[in-house]
């Protein structure tokens, strides 16, 4: 006759029950809050210094507050506003502000998309010109504009010289109101194209190659398949830099300031842009309240941009699928 044993489980130590129970609510608590304590950080962040000075400019703009007395505030809802708006300046720099984000914004991204185009070829050197191309960016913006006001000299510059060469009389860059508004865009297209060309080779590199080898297969040549393969392809990419592009036009402000030196954008105020008049109001004339409500101005202008754009791409897009 052979005895089984059987195993006996040891006691459970009182109170046990309770711990586990306890542990796996805790970590179910876990499971569902963690994610929300990983962006914690950055909301926190975002509260403080995005948010908090959003809201507050938008109260300030309700009162007349001057910078050597900024705790003593007049209320005067939208008297900032209407001010704006009867101040000839303001439609100055929002008609200059327009101008040039055209002038350099176009160019810019059509320079960008031709030299994506061409580094998205097998060609000697891709990455020394890759990294060549993005060291505009890299350049500090006070170091650029200051060589390009030396290069748009009246007297000396070399832009006057080498048109000089061809024929050309000297051209005042800093007085003109299309010249400087033409300089101050060089300087702008010169640091951003490069960045936005490696944008586009990005958005390039993860089209399908098997697109290119049917539209190859089909007799189509490399400028047909630019057109009806990369572009497409391309669409959103195009979209977000174009709102960027848009957004960096609205707020230009280091390249103008520094271009001669002159929060005024000139002697007639020729190339003042809606940053430079913010500038001008809040720390040239002391009137913060009036600042403020420039700053909600170019907001609302920047959020109405990016919803046209938005409506007309979407519109778009609908036409070519209902096709």
């Amino acid at each position: 006759m052979s005895l089984t044993a059987t195993a006996k489980a040891p006691p459970r130590a009182p109170g046990n029950g309770s711990d586990d129970g306890r542990a796996a609510f805790l970590r179910s608590t876990w499971r569902r809050l963690s994610p929300y304590a990983y962006i914690a950080p950055f909301f926190t962040l975002f509260a403080a210094f995005g948010l908090f000075p959003l809201l507050y400019t938008a109260f300030v703009s309700l009162y007349r507050v001057e910078l050597q007395t900024s705790g003593d505030m007049e209320w005067r809802g939208i008297a900032n506003y209407t001010a704006l708006f009867t101040d000839e300046y303001f439609w100055t720099s929002l008609r200059n502000t327009f101008t040039i984000g055209v002038l350099s914004t176009v160019p810019q991204l059509a320079m960008a998309l031709g030299l994506a185009h061409l580094l998205n070829y097998k060609l000697r050197g891709r990455t020394f010109i890759r990294t060549a191309i993005l060291l505009p960016y890299a350049t500090s913006v006070a170091a650029a504009t200051l060589v390009f006001a030396q290069l748009f000299g009246r007297d000396f510059g070399l832009i006057n010289y080498a048109l000089g060469l061809v024929g050309f009389g000297p051209v005042d860059w800093q007085t003109g109101t299309v010249a400087s508004q033409i300089a101050v865009s060089t300087i702008v297209v010169w640091r951003w194209t490069g960045y936005n060309a490696l944008i586009y080779l990005a958005g390039m590199q993860s089209i399908p190659g098997e697109l290119y080898e049917a539209a190859e297969m089909d007799g189509a040549s490399r400028w047909r398949q630019f057109v009806h393969v990369t572009l497409p392809g391309l669409r959103p990419t195009i979209v977000f830099t174009v709102i960027v592009s848009t957004i960096g036009a609205t707020q230009l402000f280091g390249e103008p300031l520094l271009f001669e030196g002159s929060v005024s954008g000139g002697i007639s105020h020729q190339y003042q842009t809606l940053g430079l008049y913010m500038y001008e109001q809040g720390w040239g004339f002391f009137h913060l309240g009036r600042a403020a409500a420039i700053a909600w101005v170019m907001f609302v202008l920047i959020v109405v941009l990016v919803g046209a754009n938005a409506l007309l791409v979407r519109r778009r897009a609908r036409k070519e699928a209902g096709r």
